[in-house]
């Protein structure tokens, strides 16, 4: 795996609990930056975990309280269709965290660091901008109603696009496959939609 690739997930899972201080941002050592990724990603499983079990059970007492209605039937099969639907995250979400003691051993370079810490600062730095031709890409949508996740991904990648001299399509196809990581079934084409209007927003200015 790509140092640049490791440092993006990275950033990814760690960028809502590091610090915006630049300062304190540099003196950050690359163990400090695993623990708060490990510890947002174990977050994530136990969320996941909790909205399957709450969607199964209201699946289930509608299914108890249907009384064999055919709609309540039907009703109560799709809550139950999408509680399976949030467990197979919950359960990739964990797949992700067993994957980590490889991934730690591979992010232990000072190149994964110094990136990790250098996408942290600019997304926080020209957040304003940043945010700013996201919310002039998204259609139908506003950037605090996303999932933080996709809108970390998004940030990531317009911070590569425009401050750190990543080619257009490679920042999008990173963040695309990071969106299949971690993202819902359909976020990574969401993603990638965004971010190729911030493409043409970028042209435009």
């Amino acid at each position: 795996m790509q140092p640049r690739r490791i440092a993006r997930e990275l950033a990814l899972l760690s960028i809502g609990q590091l610090s915006s201080n630049s300062d304190r941002l540099a003196s950050q050592d690359l163990q400090a930056v695993m623990v708060t990724a490990v510890r947002t990603l174990v977050t994530e499983v136990q969320e996941a975990l909790e909205s399957a079990s709450a969607e199964l059970k209201r699946g289930n007492d509608r299914l108890l309280d249907s009384e064999l209605k055919a709609i309540d039937v039907e009703s109560s099969r799709s809550m139950i269709g999408d509680a399976i639907d949030l467990t197979q995250s919950a359960v990739n979400r964990l797949g992700l965290a067993l994957d980590f003691p490889e991934f730690i051993q591979l992010a232990n370079q000072q190149s994964v660091r110094d990136y990790t810490l250098e996408l942290i600062t600019v997304v926080h730095q020209k957040g304003a901008d940043i945010d700013q031709l996201l919310e002039e890409s998204l259609v139908d949508w506003q950037l605090n109603r996303l999932a933080h996740i996709d809108r970390n991904l998004l940030r990531i990648a317009v911070a590569e696009m425009m401050y750190l001299g990543t080619p257009e399509q490679v920042a999008i196809n990173e963040a695309v496959e990071l969106a299949k990581r971690y993202s819902s079934d359909e976020g990574h084409r969401f993603i990638n939609g965004v971010l190729r209007r911030v493409t043409y927003q970028i042209a435009r200015h």
